[in-house]
């Protein structure tokens, strides 16, 4: 949880998050019409799950992102990095324009996350198959240092592929890092295309139960499910079993014109369709607040 007074009541709580991952969502757009491209239908999928984290789960001050005390985030996924800087910026970490500036000469925020370059941004992403790794490591040392700290690691299922997920995640089993959460963005897509036909992965969730974590697999676009599987583990015991929560997501959710779009992984999208894909977000949130 933020520094900010978190809502009490369940409704409550999902409306924050409902209209926090609009706001994500609107500046992820901003985001990509600055460059004219992106991974746009990623940060939109996202969304709910980020802002979710961000603004119910996640322990921090968006005024010192260094602040001992905080949970941690890693992004594994490094090309998501769009997506979590429109999630900064609703949280406060980043100056909201400081977005002009993504992908920019000299910029804070590059296309692609690094941890050097970024307020809040855990680690350098991008090599898939390393963030839940490092993951790994850093709650294994909180856990010795007396930290009662969480880890939470955004990883993909195309990452799933990797097999150092896998090592990371028997290890994790191994060590009792219930410290440790794992939230795999479900979205059934990678670059080489669809997951399930560059290598199987499914089941998953059994998968992860084998190697000994407790499982959920949820709607990763109803906030109010992603609120439930994190208070399915608010109770973890720290030196237990690692928690997984396995988001299905839709790719461009909230803009049919991106959903329906044949190559979605990553999107350049034409100068005068920028606006049709706000008014088509704006409009989606509005019918469904009715």
């Amino acid at each position: 949880m933020t520094t900010q007074t978190r809502p009490t009541t369940a409704t409550d709580r999902a409306a924050r998050v409902r209209a926090g991952a609009q706001r994500i969502r609107l500046n992820a757009l901003h985001m990509g019409e600055v460059q004219g491209q992106g991974y746009i239908g990623q940060a939109l999928g996202a969304a709910d799950v980020l802002a979710a984290v961000y603004l119910d789960q996640l322990r921090h001050r968006p005024a010192d992102p260094h602040w001992d005390e905080r949970d941690r985030f890693l992004l594994s996924t490094g090309h998501y990095a769009i997506a979590l800087y429109a999630a900064l910026a609703e949280a406060g970490v980043i100056p909201r324009e400081e977005l002009d500036t993504y992908g920019s000469d000299d910029s804070r925020l590059p296309m692609s996350g690094m941890a050097s370059y970024t307020p809040g941004m855990e680690i350098s992403g991008g090599s898939l198959g390393h963030g839940l790794t490092v993951a790994v490591g850093m709650a294994l040392g909180l856990r010795h240092r007396g930290s009662d700290a969480r880890v939470f690691n955004f990883l993909s299922d195309g990452e799933l592929n990797e097999g150092s997920t896998w090592e990371a995640a028997m290890s994790a089993a191994s060590h009792r890092l219930g410290n440790l959460t794992a939230l795999v963005d479900m979205n059934a897509l990678q670059a080489d295309g669809p997951t399930a036909g560059v290598l199987a992965i499914e089941p998953a969730e059994e998968k992860w139960a084998a190697f000994g974590w407790n499982t959920q697999r949820v709607d990763g676009n109803d906030p109010d499910a992603v609120l439930a599987a994190f208070d399915a583990i608010s109770d973890r015991d720290p030196v237990g079993a690692p928690q997984v929560i396995l988001f299905d997501v839709t790719v461009g959710k909230g803009v049919p014109l991106l959903e329906q779009r044949e190559k979605n992984h990553f999107m350049r999208i034409d100068e005068h369709e920028w606006a049709i894909c706000r008014d088509q977000l704006i409009a989606g949130f509005e019918e469904a607040g009715r």
